[in-house]
């Protein structure tokens, strides 16, 4: 398969401004070049002002053309920049529940790692719930990231469509080398957040690796700070021979 992923140019000389695809891609730049209000995440703004994003639009929402582009993207991102990510858009739908929202997060990485034709990473626990485990695909830990339309009052998770960005581990292993380093990249997030959302930053938001953390609470995070979201899973994938449906169902 060739690919489908862009660089920030190619979107715009790919599709016409009245397609969805251009109209979800503005309101994205609007939000990384906001200047008045900066978005939260350091990492993906600096990546998309340097060019070190990729894009890929998907409809319908094919979860193997999906595995086939991360696979793709996974082989050569090391060459597209210390910020880089994979940010999937998906065509707008009628508003659902966050609950499925969350679901379809979770049934998306399943299906993902059913298709995997890589050996899950030695050195990356098959366990959800510890606290080095992180998704990982082709060989590749990677952080994922979902927004939504659902999400109301934690604005830096929403989106004009479910949407999600997948960033290499080593993204953060490179930037945040250091204590120090680390300490302020945080404390700058933070800082974002609280004029950002109309809710606390989570609690749920930690550093990889710390005992009381778990990377999977991250991916997703509700619009409050109260609900409880337990994992799905116990670990993904546990039968890869089971057929899945890789194509999106009507909403």
């Amino acid at each position: 398969m060739s690919r489908l992923y862009l660089r920030k140019a190619e979107v715009g000389s790919t599709y016409a401004v009245s397609t969805w695809q251009s109209v979800l891609f503005s309101e994205f730049e609007a939000q990384m070049c906001s200047e008045a209000r900066p978005f939260p995440c350091v990492f993906g703004v600096t990546g998309y002002r340097l060019d070190q994003l990729r894009y890929l639009f998907l409809d319908p929402f094919d979860v193997g053309v999906l595995g086939a582009q991360l696979e793709a993207f996974v082989a050569e991102c090391r060459s597209h920049g210390p910020n880089t990510s994979l940010v999937v858009f998906t065509r707008p739908r009628p508003v659902q529940t966050l609950d499925a929202y969350y679901r379809k997060l979770w049934l998306t990485l399943d299906q993902l790692a059913r298709l995997d034709k890589s050996p899950w990473p030695a050195e990356i626990p098959e366990q959800i719930d510890h606290p080095l485990w992180e998704f990982s695909f082709a060989g590749e830990p990677i952080f994922v990231v979902c927004s939504t339309p659902a999400h109301v009052m934690r604005q830096s998770r929403r989106s004009s469509a479910f949407m999600l960005t997948f960033q290499p581990r080593w993204v953060f292993e490179r930037i945040l080398g250091t204590e120090k380093a680390a300490l302020a990249a945080f404390a700058d997030v933070r800082k974002r957040l609280v004029p950002f959302d109309s809710v606390s930053p989570s609690p749920r938001l930690g550093r990889y690796g710390e005992n009381d953390g778990r990377e999977h609470q991250q991916y997703f995070l509700m619009d409050d700070n109260q609900a409880e979201v337990g994992c799905p899973f116990a670990k993904l994938a546990q039968n890869k021979t089971s057929p899945i449906a890789t194509r999106e169902q009507a909403a």
